[in-house]
């Protein structure tokens, strides 16, 4: 079967869209691999969770690398996940692929009022808000008064890595309307907390790692306001901290030394180097 599409703004001008045959051809494969691959044929959402978080941080390590090669093929794998899942959930009774593609269409329409309605915006932050708003509605308007959220936090995974999910709290408080004002207020925050972690340090008070917290939270905030995600700030800073690191094992082995029978100073010295490689 050959799958066309209507393109562009002339409804009558159809073409052949390689989009959709690709699309066809893949859920082709889906269903000779469920019918015929005693791997694949075994496998169930439970099975596959863990393979699916894997695909997703690598292609999180593609895009850092600047991979796009690597972005591409990650892409594939994940996209084959997600008509694996909606495979699953047909056998199952639940919904097919054709659900879940009208699903989210519908979703990103009416979440997008600006666009398919005639609501005004006067730029991203104003989108942002809006999404955190109707998101909120549809939950309440999903079920009854009981089954309705109580929080707009609520949408936020509680299995998130604790960097991801403080980034998520504070989006979520924001598209209602809780936020500093500017980044300066931010920035004051964040001396006052390194304070007050100092003054529980020197105080050898056992409320430190609270305080730890408290620091870090503001500090995601202010990356937030610097329009800079924290965790991939971070994960670049990890792989720097790596790569100098491993130049200096390799250089200092080349030199016969050992590294935990090098002082602080000559390693120290191999780590100014590496900064320069």
């Amino acid at each position: 079967m050959v799958a066309h599409a209507c393109m562009g703004s002339n409804a009558y001008t159809c073409t052949m869209d390689p989009r959709l045959e690709a699309f066809q051809r893949l859920l082709g494969i889906m269903d000779d691999l469920r019918t015929q691959c005693p791997w694949d044929r075994k496998q169930t959402m439970e099975s596959l969770r863990p393979l699916t978080i894997e695909e997703t941080y690598e292609l999180g390590d593609a895009i850092l690398e600047n991979d796009l090669d690597g972005v591409r093929g990650e892409l594939g794998d994940l996209l084959l996940h997600m008509v694996f899942y909606a495979k699953i959930g047909a056998e199952l009774g639940a919904f097919t692929i054709t659900d879940v593609l009208n699903g989210i269409c519908e979703k990103l329409i009416r979440r997008h009022p600006h666009i398919y309605g005639d609501v005004k915006v006067e730029g991203e932050e104003e989108v942002k808000a809006n999404w955190e708003r109707i998101k909120l509605a549809e939950k309440k308007a999903g079920g009854s008064d009981a089954d309705a959220p109580k929080s707009v936090l609520e949408g936020v995974p509680r299995g998130l890595p604790s960097l991801v999910k403080a980034i998520r709290i504070q989006d979520k408080a924001r598209g209602v309307g809780f936020d500093w004002e500017h980044a300066g207020q931010v920035w004051e925050k964040v001396n006052e907390e390194l304070g007050e972690l100092k003054h529980e340090v020197d105080a050898g008070s056992s409320n430190q790692a609270d305080e730890l917290g408290d620091l870090l939270f503001s500090i995601v905030n202010y990356a937030r306001f610097l329009k800079i995600d924290p965790d991939e700030a971070l994960e670049r800073t990890n792989r720097k901290f790596i790569r100098r690191f491993r130049f200096l094992e390799t250089e200092s082995r080349k030199d016969g030394k050992r590294l935990g029978e090098m002082s602080l100073a000559e390693m120290d010295s191999y780590w100014e180097r590496a900064k320069n490689i």
